[in-house]
């Protein structure tokens, strides 16, 4: 059950709580004790809301960048992963395969203050060999949910 009440509240956190009850054929106590239990045990992270800024008369630039760096002895990417996510403009760090190691999602007001985090922050740490920057002109489709597109009620028609 729990793998599927993830699914549900992945594609949308404000499901109520009575109705994926009814969805899944339990009762609303059962999947309120299986997210406090979730939430407890560190598999339930956090819960966000997906907002489109194109929308928004807020300018933001969306960055991807791939860093290139040393592992240190003992700690891996683990040690250099961690000073890059504290960092208050990093949406999210990933160890990824491939030519870079780690990917790092970025968000800044204009392209000079994305490129000023990586010049004087990012390319300045004694792990970093090389990064490459990659500025998100469009999402098509974030978290599941596609963007600037016709949204379909996904529920079936009753009909009596």
């Amino acid at each position: 059950m729990r793998e599927k009440i993830l699914s549900y509240i992945e594609k949308n956190s404000r499901i109520d709580l009575k109705e994926l009850a009814i969805l899944l054929g339990t009762t609303e106590p059962e999947i309120a004790q299986e997210l406090s239990e979730m939430e407890s045990e560190g598999i339930i992270c956090g819960y966000h809301t997906l907002i489109d800024w194109d929308k928004v008369t807020t300018d933001r630039v969306n960055a991807l960048i791939e860093v290139r760096v040393t592992p240190q002895r003992g700690q891996g990417f683990d040690a250099i992963a961690e000073r890059i996510y504290k960092y208050p403009e990093v949406n999210a760090t990933y160890l990824i395969s491939g030519g870079y190691d780690l990917l790092v999602s970025l968000e800044g007001k204009t392209l000079r203050e994305i490129s000023n985090f990586v010049s004087q922050k990012l390319s300045t740490l004694e792990s970093v060999i090389s990064t490459t920057t990659y500025f998100v002109l469009k999402k098509y489709k974030d978290h599941g949910t596609i963007l600037n597109g016709d949204s379909e009620d996904e529920r079936m028609i009753v009909t009596p």
